[in-house]
């Protein structure tokens, strides 16, 4: 009998050790998914912080557009003046007629390539335009660039009137700093 009462409490303790063994891999499963769940949430959490912190900032350059517009608009009129280019007619803002009108001229008639780069290496005004143009407009497209998570406006821009303009000005203010 005693030896009984031992093997059942002996089988009582081994089914006990292996129910706490049991129970124990059951809660330290539910810690993991815990875990993962509480990792999982911090990253997107993060994620969202990022994402509003870049959209902030490409809402300030949204809200400082016109300033921005007619920062790059005030270096342009002069160069407009010396290619003889009107902006064109259209309902657009005043830069993007500014930009659309050169672009029109050169497609029209590429020895405005030549007239441009004439005008750099002649007249140190517009130099000096063309010189803080590139500027401006790089600078714009930097910022936007490392702001946007997705890059969709500043492909828009890259892609558009103002990386075109940027392509034009750069060909001709290199030419006009290679030769003669």
């Amino acid at each position: 009998m005693q030896n009984t009462i031992i093997l059942t409490l002996s089988t009582l303790t081994f089914i006990g050790v292996i129910a706490t063994f049991i129970i124990m891999m059951k809660l330290s499963n539910k810690i993991s998914d815990i875990t993962n769940t509480l990792t999982y949430q911090y990253n997107m959490i993060m994620k969202i912080q990022s994402t509003l912190k870049n959209k902030n900032a490409t809402n300030a350059v949204a809200e400082n557009a016109e300033i921005i517009y007619s920062d790059l608009l005030q270096n342009l009129i002069p160069i407009m003046a010396a290619l003889d280019t009107m902006p064109r007619n259209t309902t657009e803002h005043p830069l993007w007629r500014a930009l659309g009108g050169i672009m029109d001229e050169y497609a029209k008639n590429p020895f405005a390539l030549e007239k441009l780069r004439r005008c750099i290496k002649l007249d140190s005004n517009i130099a000096h335009n063309v010189n803080n143009y590139i500027a401006r407009a790089n600078k714009l497209l930097q910022y936007l660039t490392t702001t946007e998570p997705d890059g969709i406006l500043s492909s828009t821009f890259t892609d558009g009137l103002l990386g075109q303009s940027l392509t034009f000005f750069g060909q001709a203010q290199q030419l006009a700093e290679s030769g003669d």
